[in-house]
């Protein structure tokens, strides 16, 4: 099976049982996505009956968005950029609240192939808020651009799915 592939099977599973996790306990999902570009959303929404738990997605890609539509803070991202830790917090609070979502999920960071904002290919930031708070992690990922995304995809997943009741991430 090629990585590609293998990965996408991954993704899968991790989707499909946080959908369980959710059905389980009457909640729903919603993502905002940077550095992934539609990938989180498009791994969520590929599980039959994903519309029962996934609420939406924003993909603000565009700093400028990360502002106006999810509520990051402007002066954040004018000292740190959108490259942060408390942007992907703020992101997946923004989200959950923005489409009214148990969890918001969150990716932002540096898929290359060059550096941003003085940030390293592979700088990635996700982040899960929730009824009990928001979790915040920063893998560092390696790889051409579509790995990274790829792997930032299962990453958040697996954050994800590790963050609800039912849920543990696999491995």
């Amino acid at each position: 099976m090629s990585e590609g592939l293998a990965e996408r099977v991954a993704d899968h599973g991790l989707a499909e049982r946080a959908h369980s996790a959710l059905r389980a306990q009457g909640g729903t999902v919603a993502v905002a996505e940077s550095l992934t570009g539609g990938l989180l959303a498009a791994a969520l929404v590929d599980v039959p009956g994903a519309s029962a738990t996934f609420r939406g997605s924003v993909t603000a890609y565009a700093t400028e968005l990360k502002a106006s539509v999810l509520g990051v803070d402007e002066g954040l991202l004018d000292v740190h950029g959108p490259v942060h830790p408390v942007v992907a917090r703020q992101m997946a609070e923004g989200v959950r609240k923005l489409l009214g979502a148990t969890y918001g999920v969150a990716t932002t960071g540096v898929a290359g192939p060059e550096p941003q904002d003085g940030q390293p290919v592979g700088t990635v930031h996700l982040a899960v808020a929730g009824p009990g708070g928001t979790l915040v992690s920063s893998p560092r990922l390696s790889g051409e651009r579509a790995t990274i995304r790829h792997r930032a995809v299962t990453a958040a997943l697996e954050l994800l799915v590790g963050r609800l009741p039912s849920g543990t991430p696999a491995h």
